[in-house]
């Protein structure tokens, strides 16, 4: 099959009877054309099939129209609604995404974002698992503009998105103590990534006059597998928790996994409480109690700010958001009996 010849802006041009500069300008926006032309170009452009062409276009300014997205897992269902709260954010201004995978390796971490600033994205907005102040200096010198989901990654030129972890796990353990629980355990994340939900909780508890036994706080790396092992471990103290915490809707799918296989009536027996309120926590059996996190907020305000920043509206000191986020009682916890 022969192929046809690509349509270039020189083709729009003669088409619509102005000239190619006219045409770049009403399609990129860049300068006044008026909306009678604009009308005309476009619809011209969509009549001859012509697409940009992307690398043509980052050569002219110097912008590829990418933003990266950096996640540690891929898998947890919390991160494909806070990619679509940046991708809808980056549409507007005709942004693309590449999203990008660490399996929270710090090495991964790093490899990543050095090669997306080889590659001359225009932003990274990125959930940092390990990396440091220091590993951001090469990517803010080569001109790429980097926001931080949560507050891990501390540095004078990043804006941070975060939601407030520490007053949503607050939240939990009144709830708990509430509900009459004094025997409480914490499956907690990462020492690094899952600092604030700790914080607040055992502020919650203090709130209560109770005390988190350091003998019932589990890691349990942010994973189904690791939620699952954290409690057979909890359940093996002599004193085994009448409620548990975990600090994500997968650890807690993860132990609610192991309290249905060792016979043990959630929440009669054990009440259980998530974090992230993913798409599933509503559809467990029992339905989980959890904590609303903002995904789709945290990634729109994300989109919003590199936006912001490439467009030379913002200037100065970094932006740090605060999104709330609410406690959302369901079927896995009950009064202590």
């Amino acid at each position: 099959m022969e192929e046809k010849p690509e349509i270039t802006i020189a083709d729009v041009a003669r088409a619509a009877g102005v000239s190619a500069t006219t045409v770049s300008h009403a399609l990129s926006g860049n300068r006044p054309v008026s909306s009678a032309t604009v009308e005309k170009v476009r619809a011209t452009a969509a009549a001859l099939g012509y697409r940009p062409n992307p690398v043509a276009a980052s050569l002219r300014t110097r912008r590829t129209q990418t933003v990266a997205l950096v996640i540690p897992d891929i898998t947890n269902p919390f991160y494909p609604m806070l990619a679509r709260g940046l991708q809808d954010a980056l549409a507007e201004a005709n942004y693309h995404i590449f999203i990008c995978n660490t399996d929270q390796d710090s090495e991964l971490e790093r490899e990543l974002v050095a090669d997306l600033v080889q590659r001359q994205v225009d932003g990274v907005v990125i959930a940092p698992f390990g990396l440091t102040p220091a590993d951001v200096e090469a990517t803010l010198g080569r001109g790429v503009w980097m926001v931080s989901l949560g507050p891990a990654l501390d540095h004078p030129e990043v804006d941070v998105v975060e939601v407030d972890d520490a007053g949503g796990a607050r939240q939990v353990a009144h709830h708990l103590t509430e509900l009459g629980h004094r025997r409480i355990a914490l499956i907690a994340g990462t020492a690094r990534t899952g600092v604030e939900r700790e914080k607040g909780f055992r502020a919650g508890l203090a709130d209560a006059g109770v005390a988190l036994d350091d003998a019932l706080v589990v890691a349990g790396d942010w994973t189904q597998d690791g939620g699952a092992q954290a409690l057979e471990q909890l359940l093996e103290q002599p004193d085994p928790p009448t409620a548990v915490f975990c600090a994500n809707d997968l650890m807690a799918i993860g132990a609610l996994s192991v309290a249905t296989a060792r016979g043990l009536r959630v929440p009669e027996n054990l009440s259980i409480v998530g974090f992230d309120d993913v798409d599933a926590a509503a559809r467990l059996t029992p339905s989980l109690t959890t904590v609303r996190n903002p995904a789709y907020a945290m990634g729109e305000k994300a989109g919003r700010l590199v936006l912001a920043r490439l467009a030379g509206q913002r200037a100065g000191d970094p932006a740090h958001c605060l999104l709330p986020c609410s406690l959302v009682e369901r079927q896995s916890t009950t009064r202590r009996s």
